[in-house]
Order: C-alpha cells, then sequence, then structure tokens
C-alpha cells in the first residue's frame, strides 16, 4: 500500500528540509516531488491558477504511485491553484494519505529566508506578495503545524503517521 505525503506551507517556512529528512528516514522507494523543480526548471512557468506544473505533478505523483512508490508532494502548493487538483489526487489515492501545512508567520520566514542559498534570487517585499496565511485546503484533512516544531520533530510525525507501506505501524525512532 503506498503512501501519499502532500507538505504545504510558505516559502523559508521549512518544506525542502523536512522533505530531505524524510527522505533519508524512509529511504528508497519515496518519489519527492518539489512544485519549485516542476515549475520553475522543468517548465520556466510562472505560478498561475492554468499552469502547465498543476497538471504534471498531478501526473507525476499518480504515475510514482501507480509503480509502487511512495510520493511526497512539496511547495507552497496555494489552496486557490492547487486545491482542486490535491483533494482529487487524495480521493482516488488507494494507499495512506497525509496532508501537513507548515503555519509559520511571515516574520519568521523572511529571517529564515536570509539564510538560504536562494536568497538573493528574490527579497522580503516578492516573499510578502506570495505569503498566504493558513492557507490550509478546505475538505481534507490535514495536520496544521506551526513554527514551534523542528524539522527534524515534523518529519519524525510524519513518519510515525503514515506507518509503513503494508499499512502496519511502524516503530518511532529518532531522525
Amino acid at each position: 500500500m503506498s503512501r501519499l505525503i502532500v507538505l504545504r506551507g510558505n516559502s523559508a517556512a521549512g518544506k525542502s528540509t523536512v522533505s530531505q529528512l524524510v527522505r533519508e528516514k524512509v529511504g528508497p522507494g519515496l518519489a519527492v516531488i518539489e512544485q519549485d523543480h516542476v515549475r520553475r526548471t522543468v517548465l520556466s512557468e510562472q505560478d498561475r491558477t492554468d499552469s502547465v506544473n498543476i497538471g504534471l505533478i498531478d501526473t507525476m505523483a499518480r504515475f510514482c504511485l501507480d509503480s509502487g512508490f511512495d510520493v511526497l508532494i512539496e511547495g507552497i502548493l496555494d489552496s486557490d491553484r492547487y486545491g482542486t487538483m490535491l483533494r482529487q489526487l487524495t480521493q482516488d489515492h488507494r494507499g495512506i494519505a497525509g496532508h501537513y501545512y507548515l503555519d509559520v508567520p511571515l516574520a519568521v520566514t523572511l529571517v529564515r529566508h536570509k539564510t538560504r542559498a536562494k536568497a538573493t534570487e528574490f527579497d522580503a517585499t516578492k516573499m510578502q506578495s506570495w505569503y498566504r496565511p493558513r492557507d490550509v485546503l478546505p475538505g481534507l484533512a490535514q495536520k496544521v503545524i506551526d513554527q514551534t516544531l523542528t524539522a527534524e520533530e515534523i518529519a519524525q510525525m510524519i513518519f510515525e503517521d503514515l506507518g509503513s507501506p503494508d499499512g502496519r505501524s511502524r516503530p518511532a525512532t529518532a531522525i
């Protein structure tokens, strides 16, 4: 039974760090689909309601799930543009699904952004224009996680929540 993990949140909320930790914990068999990579690198497109990356992320996730991979989709994935696709993907998925939203205040994301390699790619004004407070997905069960948890704690939570691919609960282990 495959697992679908959706990790959403504003820029510099910690999604990429958590994704990397989950990948290290799960090991081979986890496909990580990064919204930024698909949108900016593969397609070089702006994020709009009709963006091609929405369908490509959906197609990639479905192909990987159908091929027996667990899938982690991570990105800002704002509810207005990506919500319909994420709800349908979750509804169609025959395995275990977990949705997580990193709810980090703008002030914290701005401080975190200064420490990132991509800090020179965009500034605080741009980040403020993208920022959407508590952009949870209506109609889907999801865990909303604030900035008090570390990336390691969030990755461990995801690992424990979703259990093993065969549906049995995994023992709690430190990351």
